[in-house]
């Protein structure tokens, strides 16, 4: 009675689910500062120049002779010949030269209560391939059912017509709603291409992936001469 795919449910997609996402943050002050990290302003730094590391003499201790009365030996203290600086230097520790910075803005992190609420849209099962086969088949079944049913108009000389109709099906495939879209320029086969939508009440129901979409169509009905 009605055309077996070979498809399984499985390969017309997988079950969607809709989940809305509301975004929530902790409440804070409102603040006029611009959006950015959490930061407080701070003031340029002056550029630095390169310095090196000057090393300080440190004084070693000296060994200072221990006199008695009666010494064996004479002992006398080894002085460096090296002249001494009036004015010694200072240790230095060695630093890189660096740019001067700009001054920092003050910024704090922007809430979330005025984002609009997140909403994710479910899965549409079937798209792509897995539907044009769907579709194709049920067209196929459509086309046929309609040929059982089509009926030439009584005319003095049959000719080769086309016949445009409108047509709108419910979800068991019931005709709800025909008119002529596209006239053939003679009323009998007009009439003949409505007269085969009501003969046709019902059509073989489409699939729910199909009447998802709409069930509107707009279908051309041809009369040909046999043999022509």
């Amino acid at each position: 009675m009605h055309l077996q795919a070979d498809d399984t449910d499985e390969s017309l997609g997988a079950p969607g689910i809709e989940v809305g996402l509301e975004l929530m943050s902790s409440r804070a002050e409102p603040t006029d500062l611009p959006a950015g990290p959490d930061a407080d302003a701070s003031a340029a730094s002056p550029a630095l120049a390169e310095q090196k590391a000057v090393v300080k003499e440190t004084e070693l201790p000296k060994d200072v002779p221990t006199e008695t009365e009666d010494p064996d030996r004479v002992v006398t203290t080894n002085d460096s010949q090296k002249p001494k600086d009036d004015k010694p230097e200072v240790a230095q520790v060695q630093t890189s030269a660096s740019t001067e910075s700009v001054a920092q803005e003050a910024m704090a992190t922007p809430t979330v209560e005025d984002v609009p609420e997140g909403k994710s849209q479910a899965l549409v099962q079937g798209r792509g391939k897995s539907l044009q086969r769907v579709r194709a088949s049920w067209f196929a079944e459509l086309s046929a059912h309609f040929e059982k049913h089509k009926r030439s108009p009584t005319v003095q000389k049959f000719k080769n017509v086309k016949v445009v109709v409108n047509v709108t099906f419910d979800r068991v495939g019931h005709v709800i709603a025909s008119s002529i879209a596209e006239s053939s320029g003679d009323a009998a086969y007009d009439e003949a291409a409505l007269a085969m939508l009501r003969r046709s009440d019902p059509v073989p129901q489409p699939p729910p992936l199909i009447a998802d979409e709409g069930l509107s169509y707009t279908l051309p009905v041809l009369f040909r001469v046999k043999g022509g």
